[in-house]
C-alpha cells in the first residue's frame, strides 16, 4: 500500500470520526446529574459514616473517587470544547469542575493542548506528558539524571507521590510565559479551593473534613495518573522523530483502547477509548463509544485489558530501533555481550 492512499484512509479516518464532535445538551445535562448528586451524597455518607466504623469510611471513599475521576473526564471535556456546544459554558463548568479536582483550568487546557498536538512526537517531549527517555538517551544520561529518572518511574513515586506533588503543588503555580488570564485563572483557582476547604471545615470539622476528602482526593489521583500513563504506555506503543511523525499514527497506534469492565468504563467516562479521543479530541466522552463502534479501522488498535495493562509497570525506556517500550532489565542484559574484537577471535579459533 503505497504512503498516499495510506494518508488518504488516514484523512478519511479523521473525518469520519469528527462528524462525532458535536456535543448533545441532553446528554450532557444527564452526565451532570448521575455524576454531581451520587458524588456530592457518597461524600456526605462518607461523613457520617464516620460516627460507624471508617472501615465504612474508607468503602464509601473509594466509590466518591471513581465519581470524582469522573468529574475529572468532564473538567477534561470542558477544555477541548466538547461538553457544551456554548464555549462560555464550557469555561464556566470548567472552573467549577477544576476548582473540585484542584485544576487550574485554563493552564491545563494549554498545557494539554500541546500534549495532543505532540503525543508520540519524541521531538516535542516535555509538556503535558509522563517523563520518557529513549534507551539511548538514558545510557548516554549522567548518573543524576538515571537516578533521577528511576525514581521518577518508580510506582510508588508515580502513582502515589506523584499525584500529591502535582496537584498540591505544581497546579498552584503558573508557567513561566503564562498569559495574563491563565495566570489570573490560576489565582482565583486557588482562592476557590482555599475557600472551599475553609468553610467544609467550618461546616463538618476540619479531622472530619481530611478524614473524607484526604482518601478521595489519594484515591482518584492515583487512577488519574494510572489512566495517563497506562494509555500510552504499552509495550508495542507509537513514537517517532519529527520528520517521521503522524498525528493519526499517534491517535491510533500511540494511544490504546483500555478495555475495561462496564462499570469502570462508566466511572471513567469511556476514557478507555483513548485513540478515538486523540483522533479528535472534540468529540464527546459520552459519544467515544459509539464513534469506535462504528468504525471497523479503530477496532484494530492496540487493545488493552485490566490485567494486561498491569505489564506496563516494567515499561521504563522506549528503544528506538526496536520500536517498543523494554524494562530496565532489558538493556541491562542487553549490554551484556562480549566485545566485537573478542568475538571475532573466537570464532577464528573455533574455525582453526
Amino acid at each position: 500500500m503505497t504512503e498516499q492512499i495510506i494518508a488518504h484512509k488516514q484523512k478519511q479516518l479523521t473525518k469520519q470520526v469528527a462528524a462525532f464532535a458535536q456535543a448533545d445538551t441532553k446528554n450532557s445535562l444527564i452526565q451532570l446529574f448521575n455524576t454531581f448528586i451520587p458524588f456530592f451524597g457518597l461524600w456526605f455518607l462518607a461523613y457520617l459514616s464516620l460516627n460507624v466504623s471508617y472501615l465504612l469510611t474508607l468503602g464509601l471513599t473509594v466509590i466518591a473517587a471513581g465519581f470524582l475521576t469522573r468529574i475529572f473526564i468532564i473538567f477534561h471535556d470542558c477544555c477541548h470544547q466538547s461538553f457544551f456546544k456554548q464555549k462560555r459554558y464550557n469555561h464556566i463548568l470548567g472552573f467549577l469542575t477544576g476548582v473540585l479536582t484542584l485544576f487550574p483550568y485554563l493552564q491545563w487546557q494549554h498545557s494539554h493542548s500541546i500534549h495532543h498536538a505532540t503525543s508520540s512526537n519524541l521531538d516535542k517531549r516535555g509538556t503535558g506528558d509522563i517523563w520518557l527517555l529513549t534507551v539511548t538517551e538514558y545510557k548516554a544520561a549522567p548518573l543524576r539524571t538515571k537516578i533521577a529518572y528511576r525514581l521518577y518511574r518508580n510506582p510508588f513515586i508515580m502513582f502515589i507521590l506523584g499525584p500529591i506533588y502535582v496537584f498540591l503543588i505544581t497546579n498552584r503555580f503558573n508557567k513561566k510565559g503564562a498569559r495574563r488570564k491563565e495566570r489570573v485563572n490560576t489565582y482565583l483557582t486557588n482562592l476557590a479551593i482555599v475557600a472551599l476547604a475553609a468553610l467544609c471545615c467550618l461546616i463538618f470539622g476540619w479531622q472530619s473534613f481530611l478524614l473524607v476528602q484526604g482518601p478521595i482526593f489519594l484515591i482518584s489521583g492515583s487512577i488519574g495518573v494510572w489512566l495517563f500513563y497506562v494509555q500510552h504506555t504499552f509495550e508495542d506503543s507509537y513514537f517517532e522523530a519529527d520528520e517521521n511523525w503522524s498525528y493519526v499514527q499517534a491517535a491510533v497506534e500511540g494511544s490504546s483502547f483500555y478495555k475495561l469492565p462496564k462499570l469502570l468504563q462508566w466511572l471513567t467516562g469511556n476514557i478507555g477509548y483513548h485513540h478515538v479521543h486523540h483522533l479528535s479530541p472534540k468529540v464527546p466522552n459520552y459519544k467515544l463509544e459509539t464513534a469506535h463502534d462504528q468504525h471497523e479501522p479503530l477496532k484494530n488498535v492496540p487493545t488493552i485489558t485490566l490485567k494486561t495493562s498491569l505489564q506496563s509497570l516494567a515499561f521504563r525506556l522506549w528503544d528506538e530501533e526496536k520500536k517498543k517500550f523494554v524494562t530496565f532489565r532489558d538493556i541491562k542484559t542487553k549490554s551484556i555481550h562480549l566485545p566485537p574484537d573478542l568475538t571475532e577471535k573466537q570464532q577464528l579459533r573455533k574455525n582453526a
